[in-house]
């Protein structure tokens, strides 16, 4: 759609990928693709399934959100007891259909197909290596580097080349390899980001989130391990650990932001986590207001637990338009407001003449925060205060989040000052680091923190750029 474009004023950050797969059941694809419907808030770029009938690896794959791409003809020409699904969000790699996940390939007689969460910090340095000993790249995403690395190995058995490869990259990947009669589950030594393992009737499921599980009334089992190989094939399950040593560093923004409220990731509930934050940021600040309200629904859970702590009156002082997609025509310049109000709209009546307390999940960029707060004033809020449900984030993410460079984070160019006048609020809070932990039930030392205190688990290459896997 030549006339489409992504809504320009959404800073919110964006993670890259959801993954759900399926061994052992009849109506694999069907199955996977209730699933990635379950997951489509980890992307909206472009969805694909692929299956196994034992024989052979097919699949389909497009651009665009899962029940576009997929319906009951599409669904029923994928037949196999093995499915591979994923919905993307590229922080590299153009947004063509090419680099859409799963990522097939065949080689030495096997067919592969992976689908992936994460980042690489070393992918430059590998693709460069690899493509120095002649390998030739079909996309321009970094995908395709574990597939390179796991064809050099594959003489030694899927196995072992997994395990080798685990040894040269680094940085954060969940994720799943297909074959015509397995599935493969991988974790990152480090634990990054989420991965579960679920059973249904006589076969089993991997997903990104419990939420996954929960819609296709599946059992959930476990986590897939940090630094575990999970095989899963016709003599059942084997579980095999990585020799690398490395402290558990799960990413806290995955609770905070990106998990759905209804998941369990990393052994906490997400919507109690959030509540929990709101509960804490009572603790930490007192503001004078008439109303508490989120901008939605980012804010929503920390929101009704500030109110409960503190008292204060909860409205939902805007209302969003949930029809509203990743991308609509362009507004002319005499609509320029049109592209906030398309999705959120305040209620006059409820915030004219009102002090106005906001419970925001996080502050990225800053510009949408400003252009909603201009829009709660011109509506006749007397007051507007806001309160982040976690610290500001000062530094980048190299492990698959899309702020991966200072200069798109307000908090590492201007001080919490300067952005309370910058976004045009009475005042404005951020909930210390100390109580962000504590609202997890999680030891301090077994999360990411990188992006609030700088340090980072595992070090970025020097030439890092953005190269990730996505």
């Amino acid at each position: 759609m030549e006339n489409s474009i992504i809504l320009s004023n959404d800073d919110r950050p964006r993670d890259e990928c959801g993954i759900f797969a399926v061994y052992n059941h009849e109506e694999a694809a069907k199955l996977a693709y209730f699933g990635l419907y379950a997951l489509q808030h980890r992307g909206q770029e472009s969805a694909g399934i692929f299956v196994s009938d034992r024989k052979r690896v097919v699949g389909h794959k497009a651009m665009g959100l899962v029940p576009d791409i997929f319906n009951e003809e599409v669904l029923d020409s994928l037949k196999g007891d093995i499915a591979l699904g994923h919905v993307r969000y590229s922080t590299t790699g153009s947004s063509l259909l090419v680099n859409a996940q799963p990522f097939k390939v065949q080689y030495a007689g096997k067919c592969l197909a992976v689908a992936h969460n994460g980042n690489f910090v070393n992918a430059r340095a590998l693709r460069t290596e690899l493509e120095n000993e002649g390998s030739i790249f079909q996309t321009t995403m970094d995908t395709e580097i574990v597939m390179h690395l796991v064809a050099k190995e594959i003489k030694n058995g899927i196995e072992k080349a997994i395990i080798n490869v685990m040894n040269k990259i680094k940085g954060a990947y969940s994720m799943v390899i297909m074959t015509e009669d397995a599935m493969i589950a991988v974790r990152d030594p480090n634990g990054f980001r989420p991965l579960c393992l679920g059973r249904l009737h006589s076969g089993y499921i991997i997903a990104s989130e419990t939420c996954a599980l929960d819609l296709i009334e599946a059992e959930y089992l476990r986590d897939v391990e940090p630094g575990e190989v999970l095989i899963i094939n016709r003599d059942g399950m084997k579980s095999i650990k990585s020799e690398i040593q490395a402290r558990r560093s799960q990413c806290i923004f995955e609770l905070i932001y990106f998990a759905r409220p209804d998941s369990n990731i990393f052994g906490q509930n997400v919507y109690l986590f959030r509540k929990k934050q709101g509960e804490l940021l009572a603790k930490e600040f007192s503001v004078d207001a008439d109303l508490v309200m989120p901008f939605p629904d980012s804010g929503n859970y920390a929101a009704i637990g500030f109110a409960q702590a503190s008292s204060m009156p909860l409205e939902m002082g805007v209302i969003r338009n949930h029809y509203v997609g990743r991308t609509f025509i362009q507004p002319s310049q005499s609509m320029r407001d049109f592209g906030v109000k398309v999705k959120l709209n305040p209620v006059k009546e409820l915030l004219k003449g009102k002090r106005v307390c906001i419970i925001e999940d996080s502050i990225i960029r800053g510009t949408t925060s400003k252009t909603r707060i201009k829009t709660l004033r011109d509506t006749g809020a007397r007051e507007v205060h806001m309160l982040v449900s976690c610290p500001p984030h000062r530094f980048p993410c190299h492990y698959g989040i899309d702020f991966s460079n200072k200069g798109e984070l307000i908090a590492a160019q201007k001080s919490v000052e300067e952005i309370r006048q910058y976004i045009g609020l009475d005042s404005l809070g951020y909930l210390s680091i100390e109580n962000l932990v504590q609202a997890t039930c999680i030891p301090r030392e077994e999360l990411c923190l990188a992006c609030f205190d700088g340090k980072y688990p595992v070090p970025p290459d020097r030439e890092t750029g953005k190269y990730s896997l996505e």
